[in-house]
């Protein structure tokens, strides 16, 4: 088999997917906005950053470990930031099993933590390296929600390979 033909499998055969949900509660079991399930944009740096340089073990490859929120658009293929993001991220925890083709991304944005200072409508989502500046691994948008001090955010995103 040619490197050509090989590299054109893969690309016809595997495919990078992720979704999310974004959940809003009061206190401690009260759910009062749930975006439902989305599927993301990933971005190019995602690919680039996150998975290529990665695979290679090379010094500049990233890792996830924070969502971020914010108010504003879909973040497009070459964005490297997240639009109208708030100023707080949520560490992320990771898991996955050793039969899967997914890790599961679960953080929490707590109120106690003042993640807003200001009632805050939040309509898109994003995964990052750091907790400061970085660069957007995926992201996609949601119907605005309006979030008040005194609620949590509670996200779980999903990355799948098929």
């Amino acid at each position: 088999m040619t490197t050509e033909k090989a590299v054109q499998e893969v690309e016809d055969g595997l495919r990078l997917r992720g979704c999310f949900r974004v959940r809003l509660a009061e206190g401690k079991d009260k759910i009062v906005g749930d975006s439902g399930w989305h599927e993301n944009q990933v971005t190019n740096e995602g690919v680039r950053n996150y998975l290529a340089r990665l695979l290679g073990a090379l010094a500049s490859s990233s890792q996830i470990g924070y969502a971020g929120l914010g108010s504003g658009t879909v973040p497009g293929a070459a964005a490297t930031t997240l639009d109208g993001e708030v100023e707080a991220r949520a560490a992320v925890t990771a898991a996955t099993s050793s039969s899967s083709l997914a890790v599961r991304f679960t953080a929490t944005f707590a109120s106690s933590d003042s993640f807003v200072t200001n009632t805050q409508n939040l309509s898109n989502i994003g995964l990052f390296a750091t907790n400061t500046g970085g660069t957007l691994f995926a992201g996609n948008t949601y119907a605005s929600s309006a979030c008040q001090t005194n609620q949590a955010v509670n996200v779980t995103y999903d990355i799948s390979w098929s």
